[in-house]
């Protein structure tokens, strides 16, 4: 009877174990909903969702460039300067129309994510390396190109932060229609396959005569021009330009978000659904601590209990 027991043991932990791996973050999602609902006045008022859905739209969008970058075994920590610099430009240029303004924005955010990928992909330099010179180098340009916080005054711009189909403001429409799309692509998709035989094995998918240089590109392209989409959206919702800053800490929020929702820093998957629900589990995690007014210093230390509790469970998933 012992010996059925001790053998038993292991077997118990290890499905309790995957199964928090693949539904730990919707469990987390519940459970904070029922606890705002008990304890958080006006929680479930439709006001209250709404300004959720509406701050947590820029981190799902450019969550789900994160998730692409790492599902290849990659890392990009120039998505936050690359929505500061999404906003310079969007101030910069919006005398011209607001679309040319996003088609330049499109082409600087192009570039950066351009040059993160040739570094990685021809170069050869480590992701962390790469974006971080690009982190920097990027911020930089957004404060040279507009040094200080600018007020916009844009009717385009302007119905693109607070306009809404139905009720629903366009900032979530464009962040679940990304979602929808980046799941499509992962799971549909020759290149969502290549990205992630890249990430599952390098060698192994250049073996395999896969355009490894071509993929890895492309995802840091679509990376960076997924941040300039949430650096306009946000822009765009606060009718303000401020580069210094806009974006700040965000590459730290779409990397817990993806980790959080099942993608593992080892490449070879994706999980985009399991993206936005890390994202959101941030967001009410957030929102429930400042509701209750405590210190921000709070949130951090809590987003990083869930960082830690992540990785720990995350421990054994590796690839594919």
């Amino acid at each position: 009877m012992t010996e059925a027991v001790l053998r038993t043991a292991p077997l118990d932990r290890t499905r309790v174990l995957q199964w928090l791996q693949a539904y730990g973050v919707y469990v987390g999602v519940a459970l904070l909903l029922v606890v705002n609902i008990v304890i958080t006045p006006y929680f479930l008022s439709a006001e209250n969702f709404r300004t959720q859905a509406v701050q947590v739209a820029p981190v799902i969008i450019v969550a789900i460039g994160m998730a692409l970058v790492i599902g290849t075994e990659g890392i990009d920590l120039s998505v936050g300067a690359v929505m500061a610099l999404a906003a310079s430009v969007t101030a910069l240029y919006l005398g011209y129309g607001l679309l040319p303004a996003l088609l330049v924005v499109a082409v600087f955010a192009a570039a950066i994510g351009l040059a993160n990928g040739a570094l990685v992909a021809l170069v050869g330099v480590q992701p962390i390396v790469a974006t971080l010179a690009l982190m920097v180098g990027g911020r930089g340009l957004a404060l040279v190109l507009l040094p200080q916080l600018e007020d916009l005054r844009n009717p385009g711009l302007a119905s693109l932060g607070s306009g809404a189909v139905l009720g629903v403001p366009y900032l979530i429409l464009v962040a679940a229609a990304l979602a929808l799309l980046a799941a499509f692509v992962v799971r549909r998709t020759t290149f969502g396959r290549q990205l992630l035989a890249i990430g599952d094995s390098r060698p192994a998918a250049q073996l395999a005569g896969l355009p490894v240089r071509r993929v890895l590109i492309i995802v840091y392209v679509l990376c960076a021009l997924l941040a300039a989409v949430a650096g306009v959206l946000a822009t765009a919702r606060l009718q303000a330009s401020d580069p210094t800053s806009l974006g700040n800490l965000m590459e730290l929020s779409a990397i817990t978000a993806v980790v959080v929702g099942g993608t593992p820093l080892t490449g070879g998957r994706v999980n985009i659904a399991g993206t936005v629900a890390g994202a959101v589990l941030i967001q009410l995690l957030t929102a429930t601590l400042i509701k209750h007014d405590l210190p921000p210093s709070w949130t951090q230390i809590a987003q990083a209990i869930v960082i830690v509790c992540a990785v720990y469970a995350a421990r054994g998933r590796g690839k594919r």
